[in-house]
């Protein structure tokens, strides 16, 4: 089980439950690769997604979770929704919560919003993203990906380039991979750098990303987040990729055998080559899957209350 009702980030999860979720993660997957995929882990249980904003592979991969483990599932149309008939969140969370719902998943453009309303329901809410702040299980599933090819993450050299300014994904993924001992290195245009960003605990800021990328054991592009931005932030697209993406030549800068990762929907020729997305290296499309595992899992641990995997 995991110590607070909800998942809202991994600046508060403590290193502890962050090796627990992985843990279960990887049995998890066993059911996902498997040609029967449904489990009693989720039987008798609900959930439901309420997103304020796009998402292909978060929201499916929490829906195909809660279907494998015999759950059932409600994704909520925000765009036909009572919202447009100006219903608040809370008024929308309440009632998603009434209708008996254990967990609900919710992604807003908003930075907080998770944490302001999860103490006013009694389900579970698990952050899928809040504006500029944290998006937890895309980092566990970062973390899964490279567990699966490394022993530890102590000492692990991993590289994260591009809008981090914009980017939830890389804020989580230095919560979470700064708690288990890994080196984080940033780099990026200094528009798209946040303010302090060389203060947060294991990171390092590089001047170029072949200073980065050099002998890491893992490089993760970022999308750039051109719906967040105002204009000015890049000269241009080709600009960008010519000083902040990654080719083939700089990802062989890289330790032999380093994994590339990136959150999707990837940019080709922007933060990534086109022929670097598919190259043996990437593990892009192993990320995916292991989305579901890891959602498999802390669906699953957050409405038991004793009994792991």
């Amino acid at each position: 089980m995991l110590k607070n009702k909800d998942l809202l980030g991994l600046k508060d999860t403590p290193k502890e439950e962050i090796q627990l979720i992985l843990d279960v993660a990887e049995e998890m997957k066993k059911i996902v690769r498997s040609p029967h995929k449904k489990s009693p882990y989720f039987a008798g249980k609900s959930m439901a997604t309420l997103f304020y904003e796009n998402s292909t592979r978060t929201k499916s991969s929490f829906e195909f979770a809660c279907s494998y483990m015999g759950g059932v599932y409600s994704s909520l149309n925000v765009a036909t929704s009572s919202v447009n008939k100006g219903e608040s969140i809370l008024d929308t969370l309440k009632t998603i919560d009434s209708f008996g719902t254990d967990v609900i998943v919710i992604r807003h453009s908003m930075s907080g919003v998770p944490h302001v309303y999860a103490p006013h329901v009694r389900a579970h809410i698990v952050n899928a993203g809040d504006g500029l702040n944290e998006h937890p299980t895309q980092a566990l599933l970062d973390m899964l990906t490279m567990r699966e090819r490394y022993d530890t993450f102590r000492g692990l050299k991993v590289a994260i380039l591009g809008d981090v300014k914009h980017s939830r994904v890389a804020r989580s993924n230095v919560w979470g991979l700064s708690k288990m001992g890994a080196e984080i290195r940033i780099c990026g245009p200094g528009t798209l750098l946040p303010s302090g960003v060389e203060k947060l605990p294991g990171v390092t800021v590089c001047a170029t990303v072949e200073e980065a990328v050099r002998d890491a054991d893992v490089v993760m592009g970022l999308r750039l987040q051109l719906e967040r931005m105002t204009k000015g932030l890049i000269p241009s697209m080709g600009e960008y990729h010519r000083y902040f993406g990654v080719d083939e030549d700089m990802l062989a800068k890289a330790k032999k055998g380093a994994l590339l990762l990136h959150p999707g929907p990837v940019n080709r020729n922007v933060e990534l080559s086109f022929d670097v997305v598919d190259c043996r290296q990437s593990m892009i499309n192993e990320q995916v899957t292991n989305g579901v595992a890891v959602r498999m899992a802390v669906m699953y641990l957050l409405t038991r209350d004793n009994k792991v995997v």
